[in-house]
């Protein structure tokens, strides 16, 4: 996934945003803007541009343009496009040194930037890398398993990818030796340029010596791994190609790293704590008129090196939920009406900010989970133990991610695709990515 797309998105952007302007000025007025009335407007909306390309960037705007993410676009854009005219108007209206009142230019811009970006990001720029690479590069992929077939779906079906598998050897159905004999035969043809395969795989282990020798005479060859492939497609981990191998050599990371996270986290968790006081009284008010109930819950959580942990919440439920569900898999308990406006604005988890002060939590991180399904988890899935070796998080990859976490509720499947995400985040964390996934959950 080439890195200039951010630039292109970038210009891209600002462009279509200029040339909104233009058209809503020429349909405001029914006649061709000058340059001097063009540069008139265009000199404060520079401004707001700035502003906008700030409102895409925490709206998840400027992620990888998968089928998924296309999906969701119609709606992020007029979504975003909304916040974007009422940050307008109030600019307009707190900076009158313009001397502009653009209400009928700002309603026409939102009705002309909104098909005019839809264009933009769906049909011109998905189109861009098959333009600009020109021919797809044609390779093998060598694996077996769900990921490797999801995998292989999602690039046939997606034809913005810039590389293609002409050839799919499914290991799980053929014998070594014919897994040898067809990838060796396949990589020495000249239209092959790549080979993404599972290096853990046996059978792949015994052709190595005679793949990497036709690949020695070939000008341009890479053979690629499965596991790190999957990961800049899908930004997970596929749990069916990885060994405890690689989960241990992805824990390590730098002390000045771990450092820098420790004073973010206690001096981000200080200042938003402080201001979080304010609301307290409030939250208070409202759970005590509600049913006259207690207003915090205490409860136990899994923290690092599986350590318990206790963690306080603003109460949202009739009662107060250990993740001891039985045999139903679900909490007999419900959430209150407060409870529901509480959740949804993130306003219950408030209150575990002194522990991210204190240390049992991070900033970024895992989700802490229940003692009780952190045990039936360790159980039935496999690696799951590994998300522990960091300190569980307010926020983390995996909950910006993962939409389907399953709450009050036992669900092997939905947390074996979020554990995907942690080990993800387990492998590529670093400090950027902790300050991209404050800045998504702001979202």
């Amino acid at each position: 996934v080439p890195k200039w797309e951010y630039v292109v998105l970038f210009i891209g952007d600002v462009g279509v945003f200029g040339l909104s302007l233009w058209t809503t000025l020429y349909l405001r007025f029914l006649d061709l803007p000058s340059a001097e009335l063009y540069l008139r407007h265009l000199v404060p909306f520079s401004l707001l541009f700035v502003m906008w390309i700030a409102v895409f960037f925490l709206a998840g705007r400027f992620g990888k343009h998968t089928r998924l993410f296309r999906s969701k676009l119609t709606a992020t854009i007029f979504y975003t496009q909304i916040v974007n005219v009422l940050l307008a108007a109030l600019f307009f209206f707190f900076i009158p040194a313009f001397g502009l009142a653009p209400k009928t230019i700002l309603v026409l811009y939102l009705l002309v930037s909104f098909p005019l970006i839809y264009i933009w990001r769906v049909f011109v720029f998905t189109s861009l890398p098959a333009l600009l690479a020109g021919r797809k590069l044609r390779g093998i992929l060598v694996a077996s398993g769900l990921d490797a077939r999801v995998l292989a779906e999602e690039v046939a079906n997606d034809p913005r990818y810039p590389f293609e598998f002409e050839h799919i050897i499914d290991t799980a159905h053929a014998p070594p030796h014919e897994v040898i004999q067809r990838a060796c035969r396949l990589a020495s043809e000249d239209e092959m340029a790549f080979l993404v395969v599972d290096f853990s795989d046996k059978a792949f282990e015994k052709a190595r010596p005679i793949i990497y020798n036709a690949a020695f005479n070939k000008e341009r060859f890479a053979i690629v791994d499965v596991v790190e492939l999957y990961q800049e497609v899908f930004d997970r981990v596929p749990l069916s190609l990885i060994q405890y191998e690689w989960v241990l050599a992805s824990v390590n990371s730098s002390r000045l790293y771990a450092l820098l996270k420790r004073a973010v986290d206690i001096i981000g968790a200080i200042i938003l704590g402080l201001l979080s006081l304010t609301a307290y009284p409030f939250v208070a008010l409202a759970i005590k008129l509600e049913d006259g109930g207690p207003i915090f819950i205490s409860q136990k959580r899994v923290g690092r090196y599986q350590r318990g942990i206790q963690v306080i919440k603003f109460r949202s439920m009739t009662g107060n939920d250990q993740g001891e569900y039985g045999s139903g898999g679900k909490t007999k308990l419900a959430v209150t009406k407060v409870g529901r406006f509480l959740r949804r604005s993130r306003i219950d988890e408030l209150p575990q900010l002194w522990a991210v002060v204190k240390g049992d939590l991070s900033l970024v991180g895992p989700r802490p989970e229940f003692p009780a399904l952190s045990n039936e988890y360790s159980a039935k899935i496999p690696y799951y133990d590994a998300r522990s070796l960091i300190p569980p998080g307010l926020t983390g990859w995996a909950q910006i991610k993962h939409d389907m976490h399953p709450h009050h509720g036992t669900d092997i499947a939905e947390t074996r695709r979020k554990l995907s995400y942690d080990l993800y985040y387990l492998k590529h964390r670093s400090l950027l990515l902790d300050i991209f996934i404050i800045l998504q959950t702001i979202r």
